[in-house]
């Protein structure tokens, strides 16, 4: 397989275009969601000259990977026909689109896999940089330019199809929310009696093992935390780490039955309030 590999050299070459006349352009910046996004720099009092134009099915990337965690900044330019970028970024173009699909190309740079590479041939001191020789010298199969658009093209039509679950899914949790408004907050007065959870269910407190005692964990129970269910899943399916049986006596009080209701009540912005419903018995952190 990897005899079908070609360096990325052989395709790609860097965009040199200066904002020497002071174009009216939209200035945008790069994402670690590997999308363009409007600039929020302040540019007042700026030379403006010295910032690159970009171009429609361009791309830019940011060398300096060691503020980024995992992710590399890099993205293809088809929001305008033209913007301008800070000369922080390195803008580069597919030198023949009829050999390598710049939509083919994005696909590869959105893989985990390139961000792995990328942050392994990253170097410096101060900072680690991915510099234009090492994304040359970058490897990536590239079939048949056909073939590279028949991949693009299912690509595209999953992710349309996504989009539109995701729009689907949206609207149902609406109306989700309109039929709970409208029988339990409009109608909190008709017939409801008012009890506290404690009344028709049992509470039970989560405790989170001594990262101190190592002999706590093992492989025997799911020992779920919030971690598990962010981004608001539904159901707690499973769990990243896992008692032992040392770990499970000390925390014996605290099993969940199957179908418990699980809330997580300390954590950041991003984990408090969450909920979900266990799938199996477990731990709860």
């Amino acid at each position: 397989m990897r005899l079908n590999y070609k360096p990325l050299g052989k395709y790609i070459q860097p965009v040199v275009g200066r904002n020497n006349d002071l174009g009216d352009l939209p200035l945008v910046g790069l994402s670690i969601q590997k999308k363009f996004i409007p600039s929020i720099a302040n540019t007042i009092g700026t030379d403006m000259s010295t910032y690159r134009i970009i171009e429609r099915n361009q791309f830019a990337y940011g060398p300096v990977t060691s503020r980024n965690g995992d992710k590399i900044t890099i993205a293809l330019f088809n929001d305008f026909d033209k913007a301008l970028i800070s000369q922080a970024y390195v803008p580069f173009e597919v030198k023949n689109c009829n050999e390598l699909d710049p939509e083919y190309l994005m696909m590869w740079f959105r893989r985990p896999e390139f961000d792995r590479y990328a942050r392994f041939k990253s170097h410096g001191s101060a900072r680690e940089i991915f510099d234009w020789e090492e994304m040359c010298n970058t490897l990536l199969p590239i079939p048949h330019i056909d073939k590279q658009r028949e991949i693009v093209k299912e690509y595209n039509t999953i992710q349309n199809r996504i989009a539109i679950n995701q729009q689907l899914i949206q609207k149902l949790e609406e109306t989700a929310q309109a039929i709970y408004r409208e029988w339990f907050v409009e109608r909190a007065d008709e017939d409801w009696i008012k009890m506290e959870i404690k009344d028709f269910g049992n509470v039970i407190t989560g405790k989170t093992p001594s990262s101190e005692s190592p002999e706590d964990f093992g492989n025997e129970m799911p020992f779920i935390t919030p971690g598990d269910f962010k981004h608001y899943n539904k159901f707690a399916l499973g769990a990243e780490r896992n008692l032992s049986e040392t770990g499970y006596s000390k925390l014996k009080n605290k099993i969940l039955p199957s179908g418990a209701v699980i809330v997580t009540c300390i954590g950041s912005d991003h984990t408090t309030g969450h909920f979900c419903k266990s799938d199996d018995s477990a731990v709860k952190k």
